[in-house]
């Protein structure tokens, strides 16, 4: 009795596309660890925006206490993956814009987040973020050709490195928990359009330091001068730090 022959399996997918979830499977340990990073900095974002919509103070230690669990994952991504040996482009740059995430914009918001909104106060901010971009951009672009050490480590980095802005934040967590920002204290509520409260709250004596008139109209909060003197100290090519 004959037998038909079996039908050839139909091809369901394009041989030359890349198998589902390639990247995924492409990430070492130590990718994981800094996607921990990231994960800290957005948790931080949107803590930081629950505060300011719940005027709730538990969000916004929430928020800061991301900052240093962001950093002891960074910490531990580098040594993770010289300990395996599997350092690699991808996590090179997986670093650079989980550090973006967590130390770069993070410590921007929690600045707005507690009283730092004025027109001034966002160039400051915004010239911090542009800074940390540009420091962690340099560095990728750079790293093979500065000096290493028998294990291939670089010996130094080329002003402060990102992580450093964990000291704004402990600034800004002892002036919340001190009272020195954030004194909501049962404002009156006036139909003056969903930030009236807001501006209840960050007047002058609400926010640490005060503020000053640079110009007619356009006032600053000296404290966040903090964030200008950051964000040039990470761009200095003349300020060498050892690397640990």
């Amino acid at each position: 009795m004959a037998t038909t022959p079996k039908k050839a399996k139909r091809k369901t997918s394009d041989p030359t596309l890349p198998h589902r979830f390639s990247m995924v499977r492409e990430f070492q340990p130590a990718d994981f660890v800094t996607l921990g990073n990231g994960v800290c900095g957005c948790l931080c974002l949107m803590f930081a925006m629950k505060a300011l919509l719940t005027q709730n103070t538990d969000f916004l230690f929430s928020s800061f206490w991301c900052i240093p669990a962001g950093v002891m994952f960074d910490f531990f991504d580098g040594r993770v993956a010289r300990w395996q040996g599997s350092t690699s482009l991808l996590g090179q740059e997986l670093d650079s814009l989980a550090d973006f995430c967590s130390f770069g914009i993070a410590p921007a918001v929690l600045g707005f987040a507690c009283g730092f909104q004025k027109m001034l106060d966002l160039v400051v901010l915004t010239y911090f973020v542009c800074c940390g971009l540009s420091r962690l951009a340099r560095f990728n672009a750079t790293v093979a050709s500065l000096p290493t050490d028998q294990n291939g480590k670089v010996k130094y980095f080329e002003g402060t490195p990102i992580p450093t802005t964990l000291v704004i934040v402990a600034v800004l967590a002892y002036g919340v928990y001190y009272g020195k920002f954030w004194r909501f204290a049962n404002p009156v509520f006036r139909h003056e359009g969903p930030f009236a409260s807001f501006s209840q709250a960050f007047t002058p004596e609400y926010v640490w330091g005060g503020e000053i008139s640079v110009f007619p109209g356009y006032e600053l909060h000296p404290l966040v001068l903090m964030y200008g003197l950051s964000g040039t100290l990470m761009i200095s090519r003349r300020l060498r730090i050892p690397k640990p």
